[in-house]
């Protein structure tokens, strides 16, 4: 098995990209999901985090934070998650968390460059 690089690591999943592979794409995974993202993609995934938080609450549901009732919007416009808003403030992290490493690891290797 290929060998992989972590990015970023919360409770709720995990950010990589494979060692032998093209930098272009990371892998972001949470819970059961899977997604192979570029940069751009984890940035707009990030604001249909954003979106998701403006949704109506299900005032009517005593664990409102653990119920699954807001839909999140991924990068795929075929793919939608049902989440919870604990979920979605885990999800939020992990994806903040790995754009800020990417642009960090870009940013330390560029300066290395000169």
């Amino acid at each position: 098995m290929e060998q992989i690089k972590t990015v970023y690591t919360n409770d709720i999943g995990i950010s990589f990209q494979w060692v032998n592979s093209c930098k272009q794409l990371t892998q972001v995974i949470f819970r059961d999901t899977g997604f192979h993202l570029t940069t751009n993609e984890i940035e707009l995934f990030l604001e249909q985090t954003i979106d998701a938080k403006r949704q109506k609450k299900c005032s009517e549901c005593m664990e409102s934070r653990n119920c699954r009732s807001l839909l999140l919007r991924t990068p795929s416009n075929k793919v939608s998650l049902a989440v919870s808003m604990v979920d979605l403030g885990q999800i939020e992290d992990l994806l903040k968390g790995t754009l800020f490493q990417l642009k960090f690891n870009d940013y330390i290797e560029e300066i290395c460059k000169n």
